[in-house]
């Protein structure tokens, strides 16, 4: 991240403070993201998956198309992209979630939805 010059980080985890988040809990993240990156760290659960939906996949009885399909109506019932400052991504920005690669991922569905809402969007997969 240091190298790609971010200088947000915009966790769209649901749970950012568990045990499951291992070393990236939130206060643990925003302590080493100022020390090492200089860069600053935002929670937005707004941008995050409902419990019922994330578990329901996890636990594959939601399967990948059903589980994007609603999770892009729930952004849309949000309206993410009133909710949302753009000026958050004033700066480069990474989105964070638990999922290593953006195929099956909440993070990429989060970029696409604001790139179609706000326009001029580069999405990068770090």
């Amino acid at each position: 991240m240091k190298k790609s010059g971010i200088k947000r980080v915009i966790d769209v985890r649901l749970n950012n403070s568990s045990q499951l988040a291992g070393f990236a809990k939130r206060d643990d993240l925003r302590y080493f993201l100022r020390q090492i990156c200089d860069a600053d760290y935002v929670h937005l659960p707004v941008l995050a998956p409902g419990k019922e939906l994330l578990e329901g996949y996890r636990k594959k009885k939601v399967q990948w198309e059903d589980y994007e399909r609603e999770f892009l109506a729930m952004l849309a019932e949000r309206r993410a992209e009133w909710a949302v400052s753009k000026e958050l991504f004033d700066v480069p920005a990474a989105l964070l979630c638990s999922e290593p690669k953006p195929d099956r991922c909440h993070r990429r569905l989060v970029a696409e939805y604001l790139r179609a809402k706000w326009g001029q969007v580069e999405i990068i997969h770090l």
